[in-house]
């Protein structure tokens, strides 16, 4: 066993213990739980329960169990590789595919997928989710950077937190807009009703999306936007589309019942990744087609009231 006294960073106050050391020590929450009930997390002389709450900047210290990684490397898992370089990959993700490993599924990830192709990330960033910098949902699709370096891996979470990151998504709502362009600003928390939801929250995370028009159609109504992300919440533009009473089709968490134009998941696409290398300095630009359920369902929708649907940003769909 190892000892280790943590410092809960500002990000994390107010937060549950078992996320706090999920998050810090880059450990499952089940495993997190575990140390909590064998009594492995003391703050002063008090022993922690995983339904605690943590201040910012108080300290905590843990006492953590050897465990064996059981990450194997899966040469089946599909996913293409669009950037590669020394330092980082940027992968586009296929719909369906859990981005690392969680309590309900332990393989066939991404992260297993990765391993396979590229052994050099074990031991990069947090245990069980080697390599990853930012997630996206099991039914987003699109783009996502990877390190394979320790150095790139902290040089891109910086990047990250200080929001030199650009992501840009596709993601079509049910709903019209009299205005072009728009900003959504409001925090996100868990929803307690709903464990694997998130909802608007006073006490939540600061969250801001920012988004424009793109094409619009009148019959049935819907709307195309290229949505790009200050911030990177769980769930942030579904929460942000549903609270603006625009829900992303085929969004059944956070919007309405199956439409004709669904694609049988939502209509979320990371489309964009543009960013500074964090090693040479140079500008990566990289972008992802439509998949073919997204691209289908806009052939459904037939031309576009307003705009081009096949021609966004002077690059085809």
């Amino acid at each position: 066993m190892t000892t280790r006294t943590l410092a809960v960073s500002a990000d994390l106050s107010g937060e549950r213990v078992d996320k706090v050391l999920s998050t810090m020590l880059g450990i499952s929450r089940a495993l997190s739980r575990e140390i909590l009930d064998a009594g492995g997390v003391v703050s002063g002389e008090r022993s922690l329960r995983a339904s605690d709450r943590l201040a910012g900047g108080s300290l905590v210290v843990v006492t953590i169990p050897q465990v064996e990684s059981t990450l194997i490397a899966d040469p089946d898992v599909a996913f293409a590789v669009v950037h590669e370089d020394s330092d980082l990959l940027i992968v586009d993700k296929p719909v369906g595919v859990v981005v690392h490993p969680t309590s309900d599924r332990s393989k066939g990830t991404l992260v297993h997928g990765l391993l396979a192709r590229y052994p050099d990330i074990r031991g990069v960033g947090q245990e069980g989710r080697w390599g990853i910098v930012h997630r996206l949902d099991r039914d987003t699709s699109g783009l996502l950077v990877v390190a394979r370096t320790d150095d790139s891996y902290r040089a891109l979470v910086d990047m990250m937190k200080r929001r030199e990151v650009t992501r840009r998504y596709l993601a079509m709502v049910i709903g019209s807009f009299d205005n072009t362009t728009g900003t959504v600003e409001a925090p996100i928390g868990r929803d307690p009703n709903h464990p694997t939801r998130m909802r608007l929250d006073r006490s939540g995370k600061p969250a801001r999306t920012h988004y424009r028009r793109l094409s619009a159609w009148s019959r049935p109504d819907r709307t195309l936007l290229s949505v790009t992300l200050d911030t990177g919440r769980t769930h942030q533009i579904r929460v942000h589309m549903q609270a603006i009473e625009r829900p992303i089709v085929g969004d059944l968490a956070y919007g309405r019942s199956p439409t004709v134009d669904s694609p049988g998941r939502p209509w979320l696409h990371a489309r964009e990744l543009s960013f500074a290398h964090p090693t040479t300095g140079n500008l990566v630009d990289v972008r992802s087609n439509l998949p073919q359920d997204l691209s289908d369902s806009l052939v459904s929708l037939g031309a576009p009231t307003v705009g081009d649907a096949h021609d966004v940003d002077g690059a085809p769909l």
